[in-house]
């Protein structure tokens, strides 16, 4: 699909310009060369303007209760899921109606919704629809590693264990997780308002029972999502997945147990993974961490081991800036549509 709207610059709509995600999206809408303007909106309620913080000085744009969408010819939505959905009631009345980036999973169950990933999808990959909905970052990850992985060989099987961080449930996520730190350093009642379960210094198989987050939904999206993408992709087996939210801020941490049909061996398997968008760790190197790739756009794969009661199997140690790829896929989808 591409967009054709008079002579004057396209717009892209930014809305929930405030989050974590919004800014990762802001910043490489800034240094992406794209030949639209931008146009920011805060997803949060109850003002007629949001001061936050850019690059170099405040930054202040109008709140999507008082804001045109109209105008836009494509809207990138980074805010919450209620905000949206709210964004979308607004959308889908215009005539044209700007087509629509998804990347927190809010409209999903929409019919004409379609799950994308341009970092993972074959050349000649094309997609029209109202809503382009990114996939999850751990499902996006997980299949950039797969796809190039299956190039050594034929992989049998495959186990991931996933482990999240609180970056995944925004800002609150972050601030409780961080509350909860000091709680426990100074004796005082933890705050358990996102998790309802101690995460500080912890590791969560699930939620709290009140908690308005579940690990298991979650789970099932990132498996939902990575069927999808390798059906794309084709020839690489579906992985058996665990997510576990870990206590760290920021970046997927994946385990990766790996079954070939016969094992090509560790110079077949970094030659394999070698690619823009994966950076390689071999044994002369230390394995990548959540910390050490923050910022940092693809995916990092170090810890490369031989298991040692399965001559046919190796470890990975898959690294991955949870915002930053998701970023990176809405923006490409952007460029798409441009």
């Amino acid at each position: 699909m591409h967009l054709h709207r008079g002579t004057s610059k396209p717009v892209i709509a930014v809305v929930g310009g405030e989050s974590l995600l919004g800014k990762e999206v802001r910043e490489l809408l800034d240094t992406g060369h794209l030949p639209a303007s931008v146009k920011l909106i805060a997803a949060a309620e109850g003002a007629d303007a949001i001061l936050t913080r850019g690059h170099d000085e405040p930054v202040v744009m109008s709140s999507l209760q008082v804001a045109d969408l109209g105008t836009a010819q494509i809207a990138i939505l980074t805010g919450s899921a209620e905000s949206s959905r709210k964004a979308y009631e607004q959308i889908r009345g215009r005539a044209p109606a700007p087509v629509v980036i998804d990347v927190n999973g809010g409209l999903e169950d929409q019919p004409e919704t379609r799950l994308r990933a341009p970092m993972v999808e074959p050349d000649g990959h094309s997609v029209a629809g109202a809503i382009h909905a990114i996939a999850h970052p751990a499902a996006i990850a997980l299949a950039l590693f797969l796809i190039h992985l299956r190039k050594a060989g034929a992989i049998r099987r495959s186990i991931a264990q996933i482990f999240e961080p609180a970056s995944e449930r925004g800002q609150v996520g972050l601030e409780e997780l961080q509350k909860q730190t000091v709680g426990l350093l100074s004796f005082k009642p933890l705050a358990k308002d996102v998790y309802d379960a101690q995460l500080s210094f912890n590791m969560l198989p699930q939620f709290g029972a009140d908690s308005p987050h579940s690990l298991a939904e979650i789970e099932s999206k990132i498996d939902r999502h990575l069927a999808s993408l390798l059906a794309v992709a084709g020839s690489a087996p579906m992985p058996s997945l665990r997510l576990i939210q870990a206590p760290v801020f920021h970046g997927y941490s994946i385990s990766v147990w790996v079954e070939f049909e016969s094992n090509p061996g560790t110079e077949a398997i970094l030659r394999a993974l070698e690619s823009e968008q994966i950076d390689v760790r071999g044994a002369d190197h230390e394995p990548p961490t959540n910390a050490g790739i923050a910022g940092q756009g693809g995916i990092s794969v170090g810890g490369i081991a031989a298991d040692r009661n399965e001559p046919r199997a190796c470890w990975f140690w898959v690294v991955a800036d949870n915002l930053r790829i998701v970023a990176e896929n809405a923006v490409e989808v952007a460029r798409e549509l441009l």
